[in-house]
């Protein structure tokens, strides 16, 4: 087999299917190219990309800025290791923590190795910072929380799919609902050997459960009176996805320090990746102020590849391309025109209960059982009318398209959205 071989969607999918790890349950469509909203099939059919890699390419398919950074450092100097300094990571960082205002960056690759990275931390803060006595430092989660599937978080995960017999399980979590500020506050109150609350400011994987408005608010404020570490894994909603900078900022579109504080719930730690990089490269951050991050010292945590020059450069050239493009703003607009035409459509339908989500990180609730096959049979549909989505939780399809939509081509794909739901109605 050499690269220059042509195959079929149906040839390439059973060469996966012999020779690669059944990790993955996709649809059935083989994506040779991407460009904007759009990706092409091998066969040359166009889609409306309405997944965007689940948030990883905000800025479109092979923005070319950020092509371009990537490709212009990858012929200069790609790695070096932390062994050494390389021109690039120092930019990048000063970069980065002046755009969401943070004193010092972590840098990663991966979501999840963001996630392991803000949870070692918040752990060794409250040994030498909170007092907290070692070995016993807890961390809240919630319930029905995505936050990747290392064998740590899966500890803390409550989806079975992902834990079960892969223990035994990492302790030291304690789990309570999602959007329930009593419960945050007796946990907090209850042990006082809390090190941190580990939130998504939305649930995507879940279903895109958005809190009440002021859920985050008051989760930030009972951390501070608690002397915890309030950490927001903005992987999926951070980065313009909510129509905010960061979904912790409410509808605000400022960066960093916020006047309106209260929609602002600065976090302690902020967890950020896939659009980190426009979904060009792995790359992803912890940002922290120094009385939180200066408790790393050399040779307590590290990476290979994290901070590389291509990392770095690709990393400041997808920021850019949200702050130059004004991709929140669009996603506020944008999505709040998606909600109320789809809301049209709920009145009359029997298929669809309601939309949720906020920005352009929506879903919409199928009207059926979590263990039925419609919301996949749509998806399916979908894909044949040109929009490819997938959905979550078995009953619930997420849309969330690149945020360098238009208004003419978001309500072309209402249109085939509602067209296809038509076709599951009863």
């Amino acid at each position: 087999m050499t690269t220059a071989q042509k195959l079929t969607s149906q040839e390439t999918i059973a060469l996966e299917e012999k020779h690669g790890a059944h990790n993955y349950h996709p649809l059935p469509v083989v994506l040779k190219r991407g460009e904007g909203v759009y990706v092409w099939d091998i066969e040359d059919k166009q889609y409306y990309d309405f997944l965007s890699a689940y948030s990883a390419v905000n800025q479109g398919h092979c923005h070319p800025a950020i092509v371009g950074a990537m490709s212009k450092q990858a012929e200069t100097l790609t790695l070096t290791s932390r062994a050494f300094h390389n021109d690039m990571l120092g930019k990048y960082e000063a970069y980065t923590t002046d755009y969401f205002q943070f004193d010092k960056l972590l840098p990663m690759n991966t979501g999840a190795e963001a996630v392991e990275t803000a949870i070692k931390i918040a752990r060794k803060w409250a040994y030498e910072k909170k007092g907290v006595p070692e070995h016993e430092a807890q961390i809240i989660v919630c319930e029905n929380n995505f936050h990747g599937r290392t064998t740590t978080i899966i500890s803390f995960s409550n989806d079975e799919g992902a834990r079960k017999n892969f223990g035994p399980y990492t302790p030291g979590f304690i789990k309570i609902p999602y959007d329930d500020i009593d419960a945050l506050k007796r946990a907090l109150v209850e042990n006082k050997n809390i090190a941190g609350f580990l939130v998504e400011p939305i649930q995507g994987e879940a279903g895109v459960f958005t809190p009440a408005s002021d859920f985050l608010m008051k989760a930030k404020a009972l951390c501070k009176a608690n002397n915890t570490l309030f950490i927001a894994d903005e992987i999926q909603t951070g980065i313009a996805r909510t129509g905010a900078l960061l979904a912790v900022c409410g509808n605000c579109t400022c960066k960093g320090h916020c006047e309106r504080q209260e929609t602002y719930s600065r976090p302690d730690i902020l967890i950020l990746g896939k659009a980190l990089s426009g979904g060009a490269y792995p790359v992803s951050a912890v940002l922290a102020d120094d009385d939180v991050m200066n408790v790393i010292k050399p040779g307590q945590h590290g990476s290979t590849f994290g901070g590389n020059p291509v990392a770095s450069a690709v990393a400041m050239a997808a920021l850019n391309v949200v702050k130059d493009e004004k991709l929140a703003q669009n996603a506020r607009v944008l999505g709040e025109l998606f909600r109320s035409k789809l809301n049209e459509y709920i009145t009359e339908s029997k298929i669809v209960n309601l939309v949720r989500g906020r920005g352009l990180l929506n879903a919409i609730l199928i009207n059926d059982t979590e263990d039925s096959s419609t919301a996949w049979d749509i998806c399916m549909a979908l894909k044949e009318n040109g929009l490819l989505a997938k959905p979550t939780h078995g009953n619930i399809i997420r849309f969330a398209p690149p945020l360098v939509m238009t208004e003419d081509q978001l309500l072309d794909c209402v249109a085939i959205i509602v067209k296809t739901l038509k076709q599951f109605e009863k």
